[in-house]
């Protein structure tokens, strides 16, 4: 209640000190000698500073500042509405102030004061969130700088800023909360640590984290994470040797007798083929994969059957050329292609039996509306749909399912979990689906059953 007092002050601070100079003449001079006007400036140039109490609840700086930045923007959007009303009202004569109308100086000087005490609280504001929010995006980030001079639009967009922020500011700091609160039942301190295995096309870079904030969050409360380090495009039979060596070097180099590998999309593939090379399952407790094509995409047979030979060697050429440079040392985007085709999958299922003494269970999810997927999945969306069904913009949910247990994924309304939702790809937030809190629980699961 307090924050919404000030809040109510302070945009009246700015309304008054936008419009001193028609407010003068209007009403009694004697409110507005210089000491008043003094502290109004004072007051104006504090809420710049320190817009907010009610934020220093908030566990974090970075919290703090964009929280800081939102509440900017509530009180220009609302002293800018009533400044405009007020011009308006004065202008034009009604409401027993009428003779101000003709004095179009004293109005012009008031609208520049308006545009240049307004101005101050939006930039103050805005760049505030620009700076600290990490849940606007380049997309918003982009339609903000776009829309800014145009009317009603640049309305939209602030409200959109607003909104993402406030949502922001409350997700993040429940979540610090919630993790400060169970930091001592360390639910994720699973009795193998976990190995992570990326999907085709991606690397475990340091500093870009194919899991986006995922790993964070599990060793907040408690779990080991490693890497699967694969390459990006390869078969099935290369990446899944190059996890094995990793499982193996992970257990020597750590002294640890197994782990439980959590593999997303083609990584699921990979883990499987290590598990059947001789030597691995011993040190493997449990495999949980993430919307896994276990039997193909039949979108990916039609595409290698249509495409022309001499546009997939450029390609695969192109893509050879550029995963090198990233790091692979033997990429073959043709091979890493063929091995997620449905006949492909059929033919390595019939010749790799699930190991006995490893858990095994999955995940998997779908989108509601193509739409909705970031791109390119809203777009391979329509494709895939044709052929395999509903799914995640990439993958059809009917080969999602492996295992003891399995878990379909989406939520309600037009969003949906898109195949890069399940990993965080995108770092976002949305209704329905707390990405970290799931694997945050899914990791506490195989801690109870005792991995």
């Amino acid at each position: 209640m307090m924050k919404y007092v000030v809040r109510m002050i302070n945009v009246i601070i700015i309304v008054l000190l936008s419009n001193i100079l028609t407010a003068v003449k209007i009403m009694n001079p004697e409110i507005f000698k210089v000491p008043a006007i003094i502290l109004l400036v004072l007051w104006f140039l504090w809420l710049n500073i320190s817009p907010s109490h009610a934020n220093k609840k908030l566990e974090t700086k970075r919290l703090k500042r964009c929280a800081n930045g939102r509440e900017l923007l509530i009180m220009f959007l609302i002293s800018t509405v009533i400044s405009i009303i007020y011009c308006i009202v004065g202008f034009f004569g009604t409401y027993g102030i009428a003779g101000i109308k003709d004095d179009y100086k004293l109005w012009l000087f008031n609208i520049l004061l308006i545009v240049l005490v307004e101005n101050t609280v939006f930039w103050n504001g805005i760049i505030r969130v620009y700076l600290t929010s990490e849940q606007l995006g380049f997309r918003i980030r982009v339609w903000g700088l776009i829309c800014g001079m145009i009317p009603i639009a640049h309305l939209i967009v602030l409200g959109i800023i607003i909104k993402t922020t406030g949502r922001e500011v409350k997700v993040e700091n429940d979540k610090i909360i919630k993790n400060k609160e169970r930091h001592e039942d360390r639910i994720c301190a699973t009795k193998y640590p976990l190995l992570l295995v990326h999907g085709v096309f991606f690397r475990d870079f340091r500093y870009l984290n194919y899991w986006g904030r995922i790993p964070k969050e599990l060793e907040e409360n408690g779990a080991t994470i490693f890497y699967g380090k694969q390459q990006s495009a390869a078969s099935v039979a290369e990446c899944g040797k190059e996890v094995a060596d990793r499982i193996l070097e992970i257990c020597k180099d750590y002294n640890c007798d197994k782990v439980n590998i959590i593999a997303h999309s083609k990584g699921g593939l990979d883990s499987r083929y290590a598990l059947n090379i001789p030597g691995i399952k011993e040190h493997v407790a449990s495999l949980t994969t993430i919307n896994t094509p276990h039997r193909g995409c039949e979108f990916a047979d039609y595409l290698l059957s249509k495409i022309p030979q001499g546009q997939k060697d450029a390609l695969a050429n192109a893509y050879n050329a550029a995963l090198k440079r990233l790091g692979d040392h033997d990429p073959n985007f043709i091979e890493a292609v063929t091995d997620l085709t449905a006949s492909a999958c059929k033919k390595r299922n019939e010749e790799l039996a699930d190991v006995y003494g490893v858990y095994y269970q999955s995940v998997g999810s779908k989108l509601n509306v193509a739409g909705n997927g970031r791109f390119p999945l809203n777009f391979s969306y329509h494709l895939v749909n044709a052929f395999d069904g509903a799914n995640d913009g990439l993958v059809g949910y009917k080969s999602f399912e492996w295992g003891e247990d399995y878990q379909l994924l989406t939520v309600k309304g037009k969003r949906g979990i898109s195949h890069g939702d399940v990993i965080d790809l995108n770092r976002e937030n949305f209704d329905g689906f707390d990405v970290r809190e799931f694997y945050v629980q899914l990791v506490a699961k195989l801690k109870n059953k005792g991995f």
